[in-house]
């Protein structure tokens, strides 16, 4: 039986159109003579949705019965039966109910294709299996139903349903997507505009790299290894001198001319090290870089082309940027040709554009001998010597005068320096004795014969020979120096790209070895403390092809190979890593230092809040007591009831000044009692309003009569309550009412509390949640500032969180979100007691 197609309809988040998408599609096909049954489908309440349901058979559902509820779930064996043409299966990242013949819907939708049958799916962003956690870092909600990666990415069409994020937000505002007791709540929460806009780039992306993992496959099945231009990828070749910011802004024009064209910059470095005496130079240019959206790589290799032109197959590239040569016509026709040909030579079916600059031939200066001398350069010298030796000889002999031997002598003598030059000693030698022998042969009496007939004959010769040596030793000091200072240079590039990686924010250690990893070539790199991995980079698989334990105790594992002649390099690397490690170590340290440093200023400020804000109601009661027991002074009625009055406010402001010390202390040090349960948000509310004596007048009220019980301890609930009722009423302009409403979102219930005060600058929102902070009150009427920095402890210790957003149209909401009851059961009692929990 032939397996039946799917087709998925992705979408960044809730609301963009994916269901409405799909039963379009469902009614199109069905017009068009295809068999279409609506398997399930979740219309959310939205009537735009459920009128394309209206025409289209729908499969009924199966119910069952779980715990006293009743769960209605997609029949699967009434759709098997029913064996449509195309089945319309909603949400595929759905959680079946228990008895299921399948514990999730994919499941089930992988027996409907067995059956030959073709199924049209949805799916948002954030139920992907590899995508899940960071949508959780994005929005902060929980996502406990997913589908694995693979099981879309084997999909037959996968489609993204798109919307721009503030066309999704005018909808949720308009009512189209949620209920409007969910509105506010969602606008300031999962549907912001910067998580909106985050998701979408996530579901781009994701179907960009399932396209391209499509067509590497399909390459990779078919043998096909030249590049297929699909996505241009251009790499731009920087060599630290003057010209890679020109090549940089030719390759981002290169890359912007197509659509999703990428940009990258990659230095080689050779075991010579660099060509340029500027070495920030690559640092502004790797800045540069990044800020034109590309990305920058540091490999090594001694020979510059062909590694560049590796590296350029390894990312699929298919344009080379490279510049001009700086030497000189006359040095290139010298020198032969130059890395760009070479380039040019190697590259196949990749572009090379040669782009040319200010630098270009600019330097009339011999050409770098490079480090040590190659076998290339000793072999040209042999054969300079066994080419120009005979040639000179016949045009001496030809020429040349009988009786003008020292034109002779200086004519071998500038032959063999030149040798020398070029090869280093042993073609030195061989050509000092060659043209010792040439010499003697031809322009020493008697001619054609090699005899020395003197001794001073053979010493010359000797001193000849010497000479060559001599000039052959300190070219190749020379180029051994050379070598040195350039392979240094080349370490302090890698260093210098490393911290400035550092520098721009990344972790150090990371840093270390990602860049290891990718100058030496190593398949993976792996640095353990103890038994723990701190960092890791590449694939890591098997046995480790070398190990180094380090002085702080760590290990580093290297898996795959490396140049050997970057071992000095790399041993510099592992003691970075070291100091990285011991950094690590010490940062922690001083990070429980900091702590302890902020426990001791917590409590100089406890003393100096204590200090100003209890002497005032202490005072103020100590006073109306002494006018009380005062023999001298008769007073009245009215005057007695006032002091009476002063005295007890005074002494109840004490004594809430005092509990609210206690509590922020026991809050600090994690040893605040709580025993939650299942509460209903309403049973605090009332109690709240009536202990502050708000009337209907001063408070609008939105709590749905659905609202779910949360989590909580009833008493500080309602203080928590309290202290957010009472600061919106205070800053709340005459006039206005605050607004206090509650909905359910993600398995939690978000209690608002708005008022249309000044509100907060964004930059000290978090300031409000510190103890003895008061943003500007100068008065002694508002307390120790306490009251946030209470409620975010007492929230954090039921397992909740509070916020401070904006309220529409200007003013401050403080959101407080609590975990529905229900997802621990309902009736279970926790009690929270220096920071442990133990259920009852």
């Amino acid at each position: 039986m032939q397996r039946g197609r799917l087709r998925v309809l992705l979408g960044a988040a809730p609301g963009v159109g994916k269901t409405y998408t799909m039963l379009e599609e469902g009614r199109r096909l069905r017009d068009e003579g295809r068999d279409v049954v609506v398997a399930v489908v979740e219309t959310h309440g939205r009537a735009a949705t459920a009128a394309l349901v209206a025409g289209l058979e729908l499969v009924p559902r199966r119910t069952v019965e779980h715990r006293g509820v009743r769960l209605d779930d997609m029949d699967l064996e009434a759709v098997l039966a029913r064996r449509p043409d195309v089945a319309l299966v909603d949400e595929l990242a759905h959680t079946n109910a228990p008895g299921s013949p399948h514990d999730k819907r994919w499941q089930d939708v992988e027996a409907i294709l067995a059956a030959g049958i073709d199924v049209i799916s949805t799916v948002n962003v954030q139920h992907m299996q590899s995508l899940s956690t960071v949508v959780q870092e994005i929005t902060g909600t929980v996502q406990r139903e997913t589908v694995p990666d693979a099981v879309v990415r084997a999909a037959d069409q996968i489609e993204v349903v798109d919307l721009s994020p503030q066309a999704l937000r005018d909808r949720l505002s308009d009512g189209l997507v949620y209920p409007a007791a969910r509105i506010d709540a969602a606008l300031s929460n999962y549907f912001r505009l910067g998580n909106l806009t985050a998701l979408r780039e996530l579901a781009l992306l994701w179907l960009a790299d399932e396209v391209d993992d499509a067509l590497k496959k399909y390459r990779a099945e078919h043998g096909i290894q030249h590049k297929w231009e699909a996505r241009d990828r251009v790499l731009v070749a920087l060599t630290g001198g003057p010209e890679g910011e020109t090549l940089l802004r030719r390759g981002a024009r290169i890359a912007a001319r197509s659509a999703g064209g990428e940009l990258a910059a990659v230095h080689v470095t050779t075991s010579d090290g660099l060509r340029e005496r500027h070495p920030g130079a690559l640092g502004r240019q790797r800045a540069l870089v990044e800020q034109l959206g590309g990305t920058y790589h540091q490999v090594v290799g001694d020979d510059v082309p062909t590694t560049l032109v590796r590296f350029a197959r390894s990312v699929d590239a298919t344009q080379i940027v490279i510049g001009v040569s700086r030497r000189s016509r006359v040095l290139a026709a010298l020198t032969g040709p130059g890395i760009g040909t070479t380039i040019v030579r190697e590259s196949g079916d990749i572009d090379v554009h040669i782009v040319t600059h200010s630098a270009a031939g600019g330097r009339l200066a011999l050409p770098r001998l490079g480090g040590s001398l190659s076998r290339s350069r000793v072999v040209a010298a042999f054969l300079l010597a066994l080419a120009i030796g005979p040639l000179l000889t016949f045009v001496l002999s030809s020429v040349g005068d009988r009786d003008a031997i020292t034109v002779e002598v200086l004519a071998y003598q500038m032959l063999v320096l030149v040798v020398a030059l070029v090869g280093g000693m042993w073609p030195a030698v061989f050509a000092a004795v060659l043209s010792g022998l040439s010499l003697d042969f031809f322009f020493v009496q008697s001619l054609y014969t090699v005899t020395v007939q003197r001794p001073w004959h053979l010493a010359a010769l000797i001193l000849y020979v010497a000479s060559a040596v001599a000039v052959s030793w300190v070219v190749d000091r020379s180029a051994r120096r050379s070598r040195a200072a350039r392979r240094a240079a080349a370490e302090s590039a890698l260093l210098v790209g490393i911290a400035g990686s550092v520098l721009r924010g990344d972790d150090a250690l990371q840093a270390l070895v990602d860049r290891a990893r990718e100058a030496f070539g190593f398949d993976g790199v792996l640095v353990r403390q103890g038994e723990d991995v701190v960092a890791e980079a590449g694939a890591v698989r098997g046995a480790p092809s070398a190990t180094t334990r380090l002085q702080s105790g760590g290990t580093v594992e290297f898996h795959g190979s490396a140049d050997p002649g970057g071992q000095r390099l790399l041993r510099v690397v592992e003691r970075q890593i070291d100091v990285a490690l011991d950094h690590r170590t010490l940062a922690r340290t001083a990070g429980e230092a900091e702590r302890i440093a902020a426990a001791d200023r917590v409590r100089s400020a406890i003393l100096a809040a204590v200090g100003h804000d209890v002497r005032r109601p202490l005072a103020a009661a100590s006073a109306a007591i002494q006018g009380l027991r005062a023999q001298d002074v008769t007073l009245s009625d009215h005057d007695r009831e006032v002091l009476l009055t002063t005295a007890d406010e005074s002494l109840r402001t004490l004594g809430s000044l005092l509990a609210d010390l206690l509590d922020v202390s026991r809050v600090q040090a994690g040893a605040l009692a709580v025993a939650t349960a299942p509460i209903g948000v309403d049973t605090v509310v009332a109690p709240a309003l009536d202990e502050l004596e708000l009337g209907p007048g001063a408070v609008d009220l939105d709590l749905p009569a659905e609202l779910p019980p949360v989590r909580a301890d009833a008493v500080l609930l309602q203080r928590v309550v309290v202290n957010l009722l009472a600061n919106a009423e205070r800053y709340a302009p005459a006039g206005t009412r605050v607004r206090v409403a509650a909905s359910a979102f993600g398995g939690m219930v978000e209690l608002r509390i708005a008022d249309q005060g000044p509100g907060i600058p964004p930059e000290r929102r978090d300031d409000v949640f510190m103890p003895f902070q008061r943003l500007g009150d100068t008065d002694n009427d508002t307390g120790l500032g306490l009251g946030l920095a209470l409620a975010r402890g007492f929230i954090e210790a039921m397992d909740g969180s509070v916020e401070v957003d904006d309220t529409p149209g200007g003013g401050l909401t403080v959101v407080v979100r609590l975990p529905i009851a229900g997802h621990l059961g309902v009736g279970t009692v926790t009690t929270h007691t220096h920071g442990t929990a133990t259920s009852t």
